[in-house]
């Protein structure tokens, strides 16, 4: 059932239920008489809880033949994730499974305990091909509950066991609960980290991304990684016009003070049911400017919320698009960090042993 709200729920990122007509599912709504009078019978509806179910799922890791991003390999950890960012891209995934991409998204989460020991039996195939391993991609593999869980700290553990290359993108200073696994790796070259900085204003992040790390702790996590000799990339990711992109050149130059030597931005994205999320969020939270942002973001889009076609999707174009380009070219020249990407090592890989077998050489 979709909920309707007239103010903003507090500690979520989403505004209501977004139910998927992909898919042809029955939405409803609470009539607002009907909503009153149930409130006064029963009072306030209670606070949403996050309820985690575990998943047992035959293989762990996803592969694309994406022209648009560097990897062709990824690990996601859990399902839905509960930092609540309202622009997540992820989230449309969540209505394969007849939940709302919107709360359902940030409070119906699914683990996956034994993600570590299937990567274990996949390395373990005689043709099994080394290529870096993405972590992160859909949903935050530091999210609150991977401190009870740990699955990521688990994947990390194997892959140093292997010596297989690993990236990772987070929002959150967890990442830092790993330090010990990341300075190994990389010392052998095997692990780069991006921590993804929309803005630096703390009231802002609790509105955008209400459960994920303040921008403060993320920025320090980014110098903690770079002084452990980590490699660390600052993605400023998404911009959204007139709402985060005028924190762009200062998330730039702290980040170059921190001697973090990477750095790159992702336009904002609205496939799916996250169009009308990220509306309805901007009515709630910037009902003044909510008509400015939405243009500006079909000026780059090409008169569209989204691009969703190869090649393109990435690429913004228009004028506001060259002027992000700008402004972020010259603050990674002011701050001096260079282009984005590092190149892991996928020669040292060793498969796992099994069952107690030794390898034979």
């Amino acid at each position: 059932m979709e909920r309707k709200h007239e103010s903003p729920i507090s500690g979520r990122g989403a505004q209501s239920g977004a139910v998927p007509t992909r898919f042809g599912l029955a939405s409803r709504e609470l009539d607002g008489d009907w909503r009153d009078h149930m409130e006064a019978l029963d009072g306030k509806p209670p606070k949403l809880r996050t309820h985690v179910t575990e998943e047992r799922p035959r293989s762990i890791l996803s592969f694309n033949q994406s022209p648009d991003i560097a990897f062709d390999r990824s690990i996601n950890a859990y399902r839905g994730c509960e930092h609540g960012c309202v622009y997540c891209f992820a989230r449309p995934t969540h209505a394969y499974h007849d939940l709302s991409p919107g709360l359902d998204f940030e409070t119906q989460l699914f683990a996956k305990p034994e993600a570590a020991e299937l990567l274990r039996k996949t390395l373990a195939k005689p043709r099994y091909q080394v290529r870096p391993i993405a972590m992160g991609t859909n949903t935050d593999p530091y999210q609150p509950i991977e401190r009870r869980y740990r699955i990521t700290r688990q994947v990390l553990e194997v892959c140093l066991e292997t010596r297989h290359p690993v990236t990772i993108t987070t929002k959150s200073d967890r990442v830092l609960d790993d330090i010990d696994l990341l300075a190994q790796l990389a010392e052998r070259g095997l692990v780069a980290v991006a921590i993804s900085v929309t803005s630096l204003d703390p009231k802002l992040s609790g509105k955008l991304e209400p459960r994920a790390a303040a921008p403060a702790k993320r920025m320090a996590a980014l110098g903690k990684l770079a002084a452990a000799g980590v490699p660390v990339h600052c993605s400023i990711a998404p911009i959204i016009p007139a709402v985060t992109d005028e924190f762009m050149e200062d998330i730039v130059a702290q980040a170059g003070a921190l001697g973090v030597g990477s750095a790159g931005w992702i336009p904002l994205r609205l496939p799916h049911e996250v169009a009308p999320l990220f509306r309805e969020w901007l009515d709630v939270h910037f009902p003044d400017r909510a008509g400015k942002v939405m243009a500006i973001v079909r000026s780059i889009r090409g008169g569209r919320d989204n691009d969703p076609d190869f090649f393109s999707r990435l690429k913004p174009t228009g004028v506001w698009a060259d002027l992000f380009r700008s402004r972020f070219r010259i603050a990674c020249r002011r701050a001096g960090i260079g282009q984005p990407g590092f190149t892991l090592d996928c020669t040292q890989f060793r498969p796992p042993e099994l069952g107690g077998q030794l390898r034979l050489f």
